[in-house]
């Protein structure tokens, strides 16, 4: 009854503080970790222990994964696919093995093994610092950037840490360790993708919304426990599970079953994430009190962290200096290519006339086949990429990314609930235990409370704050979706081979009344004409959710305007559906 008592007030605390946290504008996760530290120096609350590291590990880092996952913004995510794997991976493997080396050095003892292990402990990033830039209204392509750093350094760093543990009772060697790395991160792919792959298909078969949604609960899990057996990270493959899912679900899920996964997973999420940070703040004080005992005192492991911290942050800090410098020499390659005359090329294949020179973003020959059809094919696909890579082009444009940037994206690279799992999963047997858990619940603390504090002030600083930018689309690209949307209802009003969901045939005068009205309903006194009307907008809205799958893969529309749509037509078609279930016609 006691623990049912504090789970019940825990999660009725993560619920006040996230909506007052929203309110007063300020991120709940730091709110929480201080009321964690509050309420664990508190006379009158029960010593909780230390949690079973399980418990976070398989219970909640891959539904908190998972849900990350499905709302990637893939868009965005492949055209800085680049930087955003340099950050998740090159980056944490780096670091780990600079503070291995460091904590080699300064803890006498101490093999380069366990040192690494510790660095993979303490690399990876806390999606918080996500949240908090969004509100300020930087940049989409920084939140891009530390969303998808958030997403998949957290798989890179345990895989890391799981090679540096085998290492030390198996002796340490290079190649064995780059084999189970590889192996960790190839295993969990292929696994993820075919447990995305497999659940888009059943659920899609399972019409019920409640036992659809039960089965969405536990797909992370389904791909988590095979690749761990196998030896492989299942926090990637509940990653990629998750990416899978989501890139797919308006193609193969209704609009019900998005509405409610949604609805669920961002209530999953939040009570996860917010008991995390809950109990790292109860937590502490027992960490402290062993490092009292063990070390008389905190000086020497509270050097420890902030030194590693220092060194996080002057890695992270030359790294991103020279990532920016590739991206920079990317764009000014871009430049160079000269779309326009591309264009025109192509349009002289198409009249039948013969190319001066190869064609081409890369200047290759299209070696373009004799047959009309397979010619007509091949310059579809051509021109289908050359407008991918024009909207790319207009993405690095539009959002370049500058040293004030740079400067955003290093100093939000703070450590939170990873950091505090992982570091609790070294053996108990482990020499110096108790001090390398308590380094890692220092740094993360200290991460977490000074970064994410000044964050904000840093940003205002810079100057690089665009209150108008938050949770907005470009008006011009929101029209021209719109365009093509009305362009694919009267394409498919126009079809002879229209039907309903049934497979009836629509009434002759409703359609042609809907082609000279569009979407504009009929009498509503005539109760049979205005169902036979509801009837054709839900084909019509399918029709025009077809089109916005299509025009997804083109990158011209940003990833939160193709959500921010696909979400208004499954609002229509549940309503629709609503009034032809009687409930509003009668």
């Amino acid at each position: 009854m006691e623990h049912l008592i504090i789970v019940v007030l825990g999660i009725a605390l993560i619920a006040i503080v996230t909506a007052l946290g929203k309110r007063l504008n300020i991120a709940s996760p730091l709110v929480l970790v201080a009321i964690g530290l509050l309420l664990a120096l508190a006379p009158f609350i029960p010593n909780l222990g230390t949690i079973d590291p399980d418990w976070i590990l398989v219970g909640v880092l891959p539904p908190l994964l998972y849900s990350s996952a499905i709302n990637l913004p893939a868009v965005e995510f492949r055209r800085d696919f680049t930087p955003i794997a340099g950050l998740s991976v090159l980056l944490v493997v780096i670091s780990a093995v600079a503070l291995g080396f460091f904590f080699t050095w300064a803890i006498p003892g101490l093999s380069l093994p366990l040192g690494i292990a510790l660095g993979a402990i303490l690399s990876p990033t806390d999606a918080v610092a996500t949240s908090i830039v969004k509100r300020m209204g930087i940049s989409p392509r920084v939140v891009t950037l530390l969303e998808g750093e958030s997403l998949l350094n957290d798989a890179t760093a345990l895989v890391v840490l799981r090679t540096a543990t085998a290492a030390i009772a198996a002796g340490f060697s290079v190649p064995m360790a780059v084999g189970a790395f590889l192996w960790g991160v190839l295993i969990a792919v292929v696994i993820g993708a075919v447990v995305g792959w497999v659940n888009l298909r059943v659920r899609a078969w399972v019409a019920n919304s409640a036992a659809n949604t039960a089965l969405s609960f536990v797909i992370p899990f389904i791909a988590y426990l095979p690749t761990e057996a196998l030896g492989g990270s299942g926090l990637v493959a509940a990653v990629v599970a998750g990416i899978v899912t989501g890139q797919s679900a308006a193609r193969w899920f209704t609009a019900e079953q998005r509405l409610s996964e949604k609805l669920n997973w961002r209530t999953i999420e939040l009570i996860l994430e917010g008991g995390v940070f809950l109990v790292m703040g109860l937590e502490l004080s027992d960490v402290v009190g062993k490092n009292f005992e063990d070390h008389d005192g905190l000086w020497h492991g509270t050097w420890l962290a902030l030194s590693a911290l220092g060194i996080i942050v002057v890695v992270r800090g030359a790294y991103v200096a020279i990532l920016l410098r590739q991206q920079g020499r990317r764009a000014r390659r871009f430049a160079r290519i000269d779309l326009e005359s591309i264009g025109n090329r192509l349009d002289a294949l198409e009249r039948g006339d013969p190319p001066a020179e190869p064609v081409g973003p890369g200047r290759q020959s299209l070696g373009l086949p004799a047959d009309p059809a397979r010619r007509e094919r091949r310059l579809s696909g051509v021109r289908k990429r050359l407008a991918r890579i024009t909207a790319d082009l207009d993405y690095y444009r539009d959002s370049p990314l500058g040293w004030r940037h740079g400067t955003v994206i290093v100093w939000a690279g703070m450590r939170g609930v990873v950091t505090l799992a992982a570091a609790q999963t070294l053996p108990t047997d482990t020499d110096h235990r108790a001090l390398l858990v308590f380094i890692a619940f220092m740094l993360a603390t200290v991460s977490l409370l000074v970064q994410g504090v000044t964050l904000v002030p840093l940003v205002r600083l810079l100057g690089i704050r665009d209150p108008d930018a938050v949770d907005t689309v470009d008006d011009e690209q929101e029209e021209q979706l719109r365009d093509e949307l009305r362009q694919a209802a009267v394409a498919a009003l126009r079809d002879p081979a229209l039907r309903s969901h049934d497979g009836d045939e629509f009434d002759p005068e409703v359609v042609r009344r809907a082609s000279g009205r569009l979407l504009e309903p009929p009498d509503e006194n005539a109760t049979a004409n205005a169902q036979e009307f509801l009837r054709l907008r839900l084909a019509l809205i399918e029709a025009q959710r077809r089109r916005l799958v299509d025009v997804t893969a083109s990158g011209r529309y940003s990833t939160a305007l193709l959500r921010r749509t696909l979400a208004g037509l499954d609002a229509d078609q549940i309503s629709l559906e609503l009034k032809l279930s009687g409930g509003m016609l009668d």
